[in-house]
């Protein structure tokens, strides 16, 4: 990350570590604790506030390693001059606080895309920030993590109406809310910088008005908070509201969804987009960031996105890219540069403005029941398909097309990156001792047969509604032989491979138990469920159940 430039990354391992310091403060017993904190697959869920309990208990041994662990990153970082970001309280607490506190003003929120809206695992309790218990957990927080790390920052992250409204979009009572969460900052921390995702005012627009966005974002003494334009590549919220009505925000890329892979992204957009901003009258851009959900995977797309920290002016992509891979392959190769330039203007020049989720048919589950008869009113295949999308969409739902059928988010010819596939072939005898050649060509044709399995898909439904049997028995198989043929082209790159991130799983555990937590491969527990499932959206492959 130094040699990349960054300089303020986040910092937020072992985090539940000192949240269990601090609760045991407030009478929260380890028992209470393991109501509320997620399993280790799960702990971006958890901090959120979306669900608690499921995939867990943390174990003693994992949570002392996290906290072992995050003192190394610390030191790390310090060492090579970051400023690291560290966690403060958003408000999520423990069902018990409302028992020990009766009279503190918790909430319990709705569901978050649980399992069933099971209340063993959803709908979490928020202390409002207006009550005074907030800014004393708020404070206690700040302070031990002082106690445990030094005086490493004075930046924190809180996101207490990250995809939660307020109750009321009453401008006072917004202000006041802004206000405490800062408070409970500053009582730990007397230079603490609050740094605020900017997600809410995209995702929620409807309630982030002007002056509710004036009100939180004055409720912080000036300069005391900074805002992350989180989708700035898509959806720049910078440029619709007079450069966060003068509150100091970093141009951010977000690009991945749910660590999904896929060939995606905006590269005239991140070779504009912060220019653009930083020239800007009265701009109150103060740095550019990343801040994707997922990583490992579009190299090219964090390459030139961790380049525009130092550039002052607009990238010429193209010849960028000349540069680009020449240095990724070790040589300059004219087929490759050819592939390349078709890239830029098809995979790489999404302009659409959807959010890409990957949403290929070959990485989710059947979800289509043959028996049902449709006769005229074939949108109930539709309705089917868009609620599955939306449940596994961890932001918002997708876009979908005026049509019966289901489908794929596509925003480039196929035919041209079939010819900049067969580009990279032709450059085999010249790379093939180049790592990342392979790498990225097991990628670019894993991403052209995920696009004719869309095709086939699609194919196979239309056999079944002409109840062409034969055709649906052709569609089919090659439908199942293009899922053969990926894990096959998978399994010559370990980048690509399940095992890898289940050996590491393994190396962690301590004892059988958090060996069958942490690699439950073998009697499938809850966190083996997410990896998989997660894996199989990312690698486009599909794992048999039996």
């Amino acid at each position: 990350m130094a040699l990349q430039g960054i300089n303020l990354p986040l910092a937020f391992s072992g985090q539940e570590a000192i949240w269990q310091k601090v609760f045991m403060g407030f009478n929260i017993s380890m028992e209470d604790l393991n109501d509320f904190f997620g399993g280790p697959a799960f702990l971006a869920w958890a901090r959120m506030g979306n669900l608690h309990t499921w995939g867990g208990p943390l174990s003693k041994n994992w949570l002392k390693q996290q906290l072992v662990l995050q003192k190394k990153i610390l030191s790390r970082m310090v060492e090579l001059g970051m400023t690291p970001v560290l966690p403060s309280f958003s408000g999520n607490v423990p069902a018990a606080l409302k028992t020990i506190f009766p009279t503190a003003n918790i909430t319990r929120l709705g569901d978050w895309n649980t399992v069933d809206g099971d209340p063993h695992w959803c709908c979490t309790y928020l202390l409002n920030p207006s009550d005074p218990l907030f800014v004393e957990i708020g404070e206690a927080f700040i302070k031990m993590q002082i106690k445990e790390y030094g005086d490493v920052t004075d930046i924190y992250n809180c996101d207490t109406f990250n995809e939660n409204s307020p109750p009321t979009n009453d401008t006072i009572y917004i202000s006041s809310l802004g206000a405490a969460v800062y408070k409970a900052m500053s009582n730990g921390d007397k230079d603490a910088v609050w740094l605020m995702q900017g997600w809410l005012f995209y995702s929620d627009s409807t309630f982030w008005k002007p002056p509710q966005m004036k009100a939180l974002l004055h409720s912080v003494p000036v300069g005391k908070m900074i805002v992350l334009d989180l989708f700035a590549d898509v959806k720049p919220i910078w440029a619709t509201s007079s450069q966060f009505y003068g509150t100091p925000y970093v141009w951010c890329l977000l690009h991945n969804f749910g660590g999904n892979i896929e060939m995606y992204g905006t590269l005239d957009a991140i070779s504009s987009g912060p220019v653009d901003a930083r020239i800007s009258k009265n701009s109150t851009m103060v740095g550019v960031g990343m801040c994707m959900e997922g990583i490992e995977q579009n190299p090219v797309v964090y390459e030139l996105m961790s380049e525009m920290a130092f550039r002052k002016e607009k990238v010429q992509v193209l010849e960028w890219l000349k540069t680009y891979t020449h240095r990724r392959y070790g040589k300059s190769v004219q087929q490759i540069k050819e592939a390349w330039a078709i890239l830029y203007h098809t995979v790489y020049n999404c302009t659409d403005g959807i959010a890409d989720h990957n949403i290929d048919f070959i990485v989710k589950f059947p979800d289509w029941d043959p028996s049902i008869n449709f006769g005229s009113r074939p949108s109930k295949l539709n309705s089917m398909h868009t609620f599955r999308l939306r449940t596994r969409s961890r932001r918002f739902s997708f876009q979908e097309r005026s049509s019966d059928l289901p489908q794929a988010h596509l925003w480039y010819s196929t035919h041209e990156v079939v010819s900049a596939l067969k580009l990279f072939l032709a450059a085999g005898n010249d790379l093939a001792g180049s790592l990342t050649y392979r790498y990225d060509l097991v990628d670019l044709t894993r991403q052209v047969l995920s696009k004719l399995a869309n095709q086939v898909y699609l194919d196979a439904i239309n056999a079944f509604r002409r109840k062409d049997v034969k055709a649906l028995n052709i569609h089919s198989q090659k439908f199942i032989q293009l899922i053969k043929d990926i894990d096959v082209l998978l399994a010559s790159d370990d980048n690509f491979l399940l095992g890898t991130w289940l050996e590491s799983a393994k190396l962690l555990a301590e004892n059988p138990s958090e060996m069958r937590q942490f690699k439950p491969l073998l009697d499938f527990d809850w966190n083996a469920a997410e990896v998989i499932f997660i894996l199989c959206d990312s690698m486009n492959g599909m794992l048999e159940r039996k």
